[in-house]
């Protein structure tokens, strides 16, 4: 089975990202991360392709999927025949928001 190309826009610290992390690293799948919170220019950049602000986005092999969790990616890769089914439980949960702590907490972005 070919590897799809994997373009990833997360966040540093999110549950919905970490999530789409443990998809990716539970089928040992390369893929380009780009963190929207530590380089303003990725979130451009995924805002621009995927034409919305949402995030995690992920970009496999030229099909953007805007606003996604993990279990959303994983069906995308089941789904698609890039990967086949794996009863791997992650050390994370593949859909779960960001704790309220890290909303809460102040940001640091350096320009």
């Amino acid at each position: 089975m070919e590897k799809p190309q994997i373009t990833a826009y997360l966040k540093t610290y999110c549950g919905w990202s970490a999530g789409v992390r443990a998809v990716l690293n539970k089928y040992n799948l390369p893929y380009t991360e780009k963190d929207i919170i530590a380089n303003p220019a990725f979130r451009w950049e995924m805002e621009t392709k995927s034409g919305q602000p949402l995030s995690p986005c992920v970009e496999i092999s030229e099909k953007m999927l805007a606003d996604v969790s993990g279990e959303e990616v994983e069906q995308y890769l089941i789904e698609n025949e890039l990967v086949k089914p794996s009863e791997t439980v992650p050390n994370v949960p593949l859909n779960a928001p960001c704790a309220t702590e890290q909303h809460e907490s102040n940001v640091q972005v350096n320009f």
